[in-house]
Order: structure tokens, then sequence, then C-alpha cells
């Protein structure tokens, strides 16, 4: 466990539901509610407070919403029927965001213990139950659910709701069982964002008998979660040249850095100066330099994600952190344009705008990038205040929690071209087409060393503004066409 993640540091609140007789079946530890003890034992949680049977569903749900009225932190709320590799459980708990999230799986296969999400972008945007329909569901829901602490008011609030429907029998023939979901169901239709937590190949399933139970726990033993934990720290949805020329070996360096206790921002730190020395090798302006300092960016580059994966390994993320390594790569990158055009300007006769307008040149790639990090930038802020304005707006989930299903929200297809980006998703050329037309910091990386160490820094320049122009283009009709939705 990182040390920023010790025991005595910890605020999330742990509510287990210990009211299905599943919870009572045995295993090696015990039963299943002692099993779950001794793996929240091990994790960085403040307390863990049971609820028994007896009360009914009603009595449950008022009993979560009277806990998280009153605690300092997070809240997570699980059954103690659960059968669930403890990694699993840390991807919650041992997340330093500490947000609203809920564990999911994308075996979309429902089930009464299992029931259907729809995620989108990260996202749970529709949940159900017994009693609320998913239309297009693409997940299902494995039974944790953690609300953060800007998000215990409405968890709340959900929960006493959810409880008087339930006792006045406006939600039909439900059971203590669907608790949790309702809970998920509650919260993403009040609007609050629900992080959806992915368990790859991690196992996390309620269980009904002994031989489910039994079964449960031996696939358990199927699964190295040491190994799961190192792939998770690699992206799944990076960029071409980040996933095929640079993540395959920056993988196996992931734990000898943690054993060797450095942080991801001593990482960052690394990359800036290799990126510094980089600059300095490309001013030099001869051939063998260029080559030099091209090999440098890439090393740089390579850092850079390095730095983010040992971060997800570890989970010691912060805002300082993530604030400095997106302000590292643009000095490195802004550091690199003008290394080129000092190395360039030092081969050639000067002029009024240096040789060949190379000055004018570096300054328009740098311009471009701004406006297009500021595209990017004001439409993610814009997002966020209509989701909030949006909630402040119709705070009140009751309408919503009463509906079986909201097509209209969730059922609608998708049309023009957002219909035609969802098409490109689903085949693997033109799902990395669509990934490199944005010329991320991974694909300019590779242009820059390449164009650089091959030809010359005018080419560079004029690579990156012919492509960083159509990516540019692409950005605004994307945001036009996701406004107008």
């Amino acid at each position: 466990m990182p040390d920023s993640l010790t025991r005595d540091s910890a605020t999330t609140s742990v509510v287990v539901l210990a009211t299905t007789p599943a919870s009572r079946l045995s295993c090696a530890d015990g039963t299943l509610r002692d099993r779950l003890s001794d793996q929240l034992a091990v994790l960085p949680v403040l307390d863990v407070q049971v609820l028994g049977p007896g009360g009914g569903l009603g009595a449950d749900l008022r009993g979560v919403a009277k806990i998280a009225r009153f605690a300092p932190g997070a809240v997570v709320v699980l059954p103690a029927d659960l059968v669930a590799h403890t990694e699993a459980l840390a991807l919650l708990l041992e997340h330093p965001a500490r947000d609203t999230a809920a564990l999911v799986s994308f075996e979309a296969t429902a089930a009464p213990m299992r029931p259907p999400v729809r995620v989108e972008g990260a996202r749970v945007i529709a949940a159900g139950s017994s009693f609320h329909l998913v239309p297009e569901a693409n997940a299902t829901f494995r039974g944790v659910l953690q609300a953060g602490e800007t998000d215990l008011t409405s968890l709340a609030d959900v929960a006493e709701e959810l409880a008087e429907l339930a006792e006045t029998g406006k939600l039909g023939p439900v059971t203590t069982v669907e608790a949790v979901d309702l809970l998920l169901v509650g919260l993403v239709r009040s609007g609050v964002p629900v992080r959806a937590a992915g368990i790859g190949p991690l196992h996390c399933d309620r269980v009904t008998g002994q031989v489910s139970a039994d079964n449960a726990i031996g696939r358990l033993a199927d699964v190295d979660e040491s190994r799961v934990r190192l792939d998770a720290a690699v992206k799944d949805d990076d960029g071409f040249f980040a996933t095929y020329f640079v993540s395959p070996w920056t993988r196996l360096l992931i734990r000898p850095a943690a054993r060797l206790k450095l942080t991801p921002n001593a990482v960052t730190g690394i990359s800036i100066g290799v990126a510094a020395l980089s600059a300095v090798w490309f001013s030099a302006g001869y051939r063998g330099a260029q080559v030099a300092g091209s090999c440098l960016l890439y090393l740089s580059f390579a850092l850079d994600c390095l730095d983010g994966q040992l971060a997800r390994y570890t989970r010691t993320f912060s805002p300082l952190g993530a604030w400095a390594d997106a302000m590292a790569d643009r000095l490195k990158e802004y550091a690199v344009y003008v290394g080129l055009a000092f190395g360039y300007a030092a081969g050639l006769p000067l002029s009024e705008s240096g040789p060949d307008g190379i000055w004018y040149l570096a300054g328009a790639a740098m311009i471009l990038q701004v406006v297009r990090h500021a595209i990017d930038y004001s439409y993610a802020g814009a997002v966020a205040d209509a989701g909030r304005a949006g909630a402040s707006w119709d705070p009140s989930p009751v309408r919503s929690l009463l509906e079986s299903a909201d097509a209209g929200r969730y059922g609608v297809p998708r049309q023009g071209m957002l219909g035609l980006a969802q098409r490109m998703e689903r085949e693997r050329v033109t799902r990395w087409l669509k990934k490199a037309v944005v010329l991320p910091i991974g694909e300019r990386m590779a242009l820059i060393a390449i164009t650089a160490g091959v030809w010359n820094a005018r080419v560079t320049f004029v690579a990156l503004l012919g492509w960083g122009g159509v990516a540019a283009l692409y950005q605004v009709i994307g945001r036009i066409a996701r406004s107008a939705r």
C-alpha cells in the first residue's frame, strides 16, 4: 500500500449491508461477512459500520442516510454477500480521488445480482434494478458504491426518498437485496456524476447460496491480482504511438520505480530535464545534434508516460501532480520549438524573420497548440458548468426514481457526426485513425523527433501546422456537434 494511503490517514467510512442470509454463508475465513471484514482491514478505511437484518429495505436505506449525514469523508456501501478480489475493492478504497464511483464489469449480461448499467465516457449514465430499465446497457453493476464527500448529502437524500417509496409500496416488490442497486439508480438519476470503475479481469460477485459462494471463491484463484494491477497502470485507451512504441517497455520500469520509492512527480522532473537537454541539442543545428535531440525527446516522452503509469500503479495521484504534469508537457514542447528554431537559424544566413521565416513558423506552431488546448479546456469547463446548472435546476430525484425507463434520455439513437464517431469507435483501424487525427502529444512528439532527426526544423514546423490545423478543425466541429446534442 502506498505510504500516502495508510490506515491512519484514511477518511473513508464503509457501510456493510449484512441484511441477506447469504452474508452468513461459510468459507475458509469463517463466513462471507468475516472474509469481507478481513479484506477491509488491509485497506485504507476509517471505520466499518454493519447494518444487520430485520429492519427491511426502508430501514436499511435510512441507516445508510444517517451514516452519510455525519460521515467525515467518502462513504462506501457494499453488501456482505460479496465475493471479490481485494484489488477490486481497492479500485475504490485506495483511489486517492475518493470520488463518487461504482464498480462495474463490462460483461454486459445482466442478472438479478448484476443489474445493468450504461457507461459512456467513464461515467455511469444509466443504472437499473428490477424496477428500472436501462436501454442499450453495456455493463453491469457489481454491488460496490462509493459516494464522495461532496455527494454525501445527495446520497442521504436519495436513500431517504427511496426508503419512503419502498415503505409506501411505490417501488413494487423490491427487497433488501436491491438496496445498493437502488442507491446507484437514485444517484445517477438525480444528476450526480458517478465514475465507472471497471474491474477488468478481476472478480466481484454477489452470491445467493453455498454452491455459488464456493464457486465464486474458487474463481478468485484464477486471476493474478498483482499482474492485473500492473496491467491497469498502463492506459488501454492511449494514443497509437504511446501504445505500441512506448508502453510495451516502460511497463517494465513501473515496479522497479516503485521499489526505489520514486514518486510520479520525481519522474516528471526527470522528464523535464531530459526534454531540456533535447532542446539544447536541437539548438546546435548540425545533423548529429538533431539526431541526439530526437532520441532525447523520445526518452522524455517515455518518462512522461512512466510518471502516469507509476501514479496509477501506486495510486498516488494529486491535484498538484496532475497540474505539474500538464504544465510540464506544454513547457517541454515549447522549449523544443525554441531549440529547433535556434538550431535551424544557426545553419543558414539570417533574414528579417530568421532563415526561411523559421521564427514565424515556430511562433505559429506554438500559437496553434495554445489555441487547441484552449478549445479542449474551455469546452470541458463549459460541460462541467452545464452539468452543475442542470443538477441545481432540478435537484429532487423523486420523479425520475419512479420512472421505469428513461428512454428519452438514454435510449435516443445517435445521428449525424456523433453517430459516425460512434461507428468509427467500433472498428479497430478507424478507432486508431480517430485517435491520431487529433494529434495527441505522443503523435506530436513522434512527428517532431522523426522530422527533425531525418530532415530539419522547417519540415517539422510545417508538418505541425498542417496536421495541427486539421486537428483543430476536427475538434471544433466535434465540440459544436456535441453541444448541439
